[in-house]
């Protein structure tokens, strides 16, 4: 009889231990459940922030900010290099922000290589490995980020294959970004428009402007007002380019459809 009671109060701390830790289970799985449904919401200002992706030797996404901070804090020095060598400025620019993915890029962390400038043969200075075409590739290392400039500066302009960019325009900035691929500075088919997009998104035009003492920067954002179409183009690409939408490019002009012809003069903003 003793026996039985012992056996029966076990089996009943037992179910009270088990049913105790499944209410704790229970728990700890509702908690969780919260955790993830209270996720903080971005705010309207996160949302608003426009993001630009970046590739060439740092695929790096970064925020319209961290674009204009870059500028703000390079744009100096490569009105200095402009004045030195006869690079446009805005090229210098447009080809830092590129490359080293406004600054946030793993190789401009490593080695302060604003350019994605390789160690070629000749190379005595510092250097660091990184993944590009290939693995483990070699890159200049600089002790500063203008010395990085200074160099990519010294690189295009004592290249034979680049000599003939020197004869352009010194504000040229469209032949200077065709030329830089069509030399092979890079193997993206797509860098010349790369480079002019940000060239013309952030206005880097104004710092060439600025190295020559022109006055032409009205002058150009008025042309950039309007769009003639192309072989090609369509409002979706368009939009794009310029960084308009596709209802406000319409709503602009009067379009009530999509359609679009070649010779066409569009209003953008």
């Amino acid at each position: 009889m003793m026996l039985k009671r012992i056996i029966v109060a076990f089996l009943v701390l037992f179910l009270v231990s088990c049913g105790a830790k499944k209410r704790a289970a229970s728990t700890k799985k509702d908690r969780r459940s919260e955790t993830v449904e209270n996720t903080r919401t971005p705010s309207g200002n996160d949302r608003k922030r426009s993001t630009e992706t970046l590739e060439s030797t740092s695929r790096a996404t970064v925020y319209t900010e961290t674009v204009e901070e870059y500028i703000a804090v390079y744009s100096p020095i490569a009105e200095r290099q402009m004045k030195n060598y006869g690079i446009p400025a805005s090229i210098i620019l447009a080809q830092g922000i590129l490359e080293s993915g406004s600054g946030k890029g793993e190789l401009v962390r490593k080695a302060n290589n604003h350019f994605g400038i390789k160690c070629h043969s000749g190379w005595t200075g510092a250097k660091a490995y990184h993944d590009d075409d290939r693995r483990g590739e070699c890159f200049r290392k600089y002790r500063h980020p203008e010395l990085s400039y200074h160099d990519h500066s010294e690189f295009l302009s004592t290249r034979g294959r680049y000599s003939f960019l020197f004869d352009l325009r010194k504000d040229d900035y469209k032949g200077w970004a065709r030329g830089l691929r069509s030399a092979g500075y890079a193997t993206d088919r797509r860098y010349p428009q790369k480079l002019i997009t940000l060239i013309e998104r952030y206005q880097l035009y104004k710092y060439d402007d600025k190295v020559l003492g022109n006055r032409r920067s009205r002058v150009r954002e008025a042309r950039q007002n309007t769009y003639v179409v192309s072989k090609g183009d369509t409002l979706y690409s368009i939009s794009r380019r310029h960084n308009v939408s596709v209802e406000s490019i319409k709503r602009r002009n009067g379009l009530k459809d999509n359609n679009i012809k070649i010779g066409q003069v569009l209003y953008l903003n």
